[in-house]
């Protein structure tokens, strides 16, 4: 069995979802996740936008620990900032569009 099939048949289920019937912030990141592993891009960025900055900050997150940058408070926060800006974005365009359910 191959990690993406692994990934696509263990998905966790969304407690908002499952709970409250409607979609969190952060619904639809695994999917686009495994569309970034099949190496397609657009529709990843359909399910979840953030999530390629989301990844950049976890794997610069490392790098930080480990090596010292010059801009690395920057580098962070911009990368934050980015992911949150991102994902409230598109959350209110979600329910905007009534495509939170």
């Amino acid at each position: 069995m191959s990690l993406i099939t692994f990934l696509q048949r263990h998905m966790l289920p969304c407690p908002s979802r499952a709970l409250l019937h409607f979609d969190c912030p952060g619904c639809g990141m695994q999917r686009s996740f495994i569309c970034l592993l099949q190496g397609d891009l657009k529709t990843s960025l359909h399910y979840h936008p953030a999530t390629v900055p989301m990844l950049l900050l976890i794997g610069f997150l490392p790098l930080h620990l480990k090596y010292k940058f010059s801009k690395e408070a920057s580098i962070l926060v911009f990368l934050q900032l980015s992911v949150a800006i991102i994902t409230l974005t598109f959350y209110i365009y979600k329910v905007y569009n009534h495509k939170i359910f």
